[in-house]
């Protein structure tokens, strides 16, 4: 089977570390190229990783006719414009989250997406695809913890680095952005719903301007998602999905290694069982998804009206959060 031809937008340490090793242990991709506008940077990290191209341009990358699919993992206010790039060279885009500096500029890149409907689009939230999260929906579903109605999620990490572009408020920096979207779309993903009204709290960082603690309460209407998001905290993660007659803990939501099981606590009046689910490369998985679409020409697993909405609350809290009241969606 001839495989996806994947090029890859910068040296970005999340492309080199998860995404890159992940595609390339892929059944239906292989990594062409990558590009980078220090090309020796390049050239040495494809050395490394064993990459057969290198491009000293965005712009040439997007040309060259052998790449099918293009990773966007750039600052966040370059996704939007090369996504929008990619697509007008003819090229499928896998984009890093959020997908844009807000839901405008999200919806501008979903009606352009539109005038190109054979190519694929989709936002990276790869956490969607570990097993771990199937476990948890089955668990809902079986109504063992019979119905959802609160979750706590935090997710946070410290990074006072200057130079670091999450510090960056121009380029869409912070902490809501960065990984408070994260516990945005996994409460929506368990509830399936869109929450009605928001509230939330930043603390801003007086030197680089941008939030470094965030608190919201999303209201679902009878449901509740409670985010707490951080970069100048403790390096951790967790979500707690409260039901009716039980609850179920995930240790490692977000992100997880390949080399270690997902781990699902659940608790009931009959007590506390755990639950392993099977290991896995989140990005693989990610990645193999976005193929199959491709080549059977399905939609992908998380289209980009899901990223609007992402979006859309992300507004809404940063709204919250300069007015100190509700906030409808």
């Amino acid at each position: 089977m001839k495989k996806i031809k994947w090029g890859i937008l910068s040296t970005a340490k999340i492309g080199l570390k998860a995404v890159i090793p992940g595609i390339q242990k892929s059944q239906y991709c292989e990594v062409l190229g990558i590009a980078s506008r220090d090309k020796e940077k390049a050239e040495k990290v494809c050395h490394v990783l064993n990459i057969p191209k290198v491009y000293g341009s965005y712009e040439e990358i997007l040309q060259d006719p052998d790449i099918d699919v293009i990773y966007n993992p750039l600052p966040n206010h370059l996704h939007v414009p090369y996504t929008i790039k990619a697509m007008e060279a003819g090229k499928h885009v896998l984009c890093e989250k959020p997908l844009a500096m807000n839901a405008t500029e999200a919806t501008k890149l979903l009606l352009m997406s539109r005038e190109y409907p054979h190519l694929k689009v989709m936002e990276a939230f790869m956490y969607r695809f570990h097993p771990q999260w199937k476990h948890a929906k089955d668990v809902i579903s079986r109504g063992l913890i019979g119905e959802v109605k609160v979750i706590h999620s935090i997710f946070s990490y410290f990074n006072r680095d200057a130079q670091n572009i999450r510090n960056r408020a121009d380029y869409g920096g912070g902490g809501l952005m960065d990984i408070g979207c994260y516990c945005i779309s996994q409460s929506r993903y368990v509830f399936e719903n869109e929450p009605v009204r928001v509230t939330g709290s930043c603390e801003i960082d007086p030197d680089f301007k941008v939030d470094c603690i965030t608190n919201a309460i999303l209201d679902f209407g009878g449901r509740t998602g409670i985010i707490t998001c951080g970069t100048q905290m403790v390096n951790t993660q967790g979500v707690q999905i409260y039901g009716t007659k039980g609850k179920i803990e995930i240790k490692r939501p977000f992100s997880i290694s390949e080399n270690e099981p997902g781990i699902l606590i659940i608790t009931t009046d009959d007590g506390e069982s755990h639950v392993n689910a099977p290991e896995a490369n989140n990005y693989t998985l990610q990645c193999d998804r976005l193929a199959e679409s491709i080549i059977g020409d399905k939609p992908v697993p998380t289209p980009l009206d899901d990223a609007v909405n992402n979006m859309k609350v992300i507004d809404a809290i940063f709204k919250s959060c300069e007015s100190g009241e509700w906030v409808e969606l």
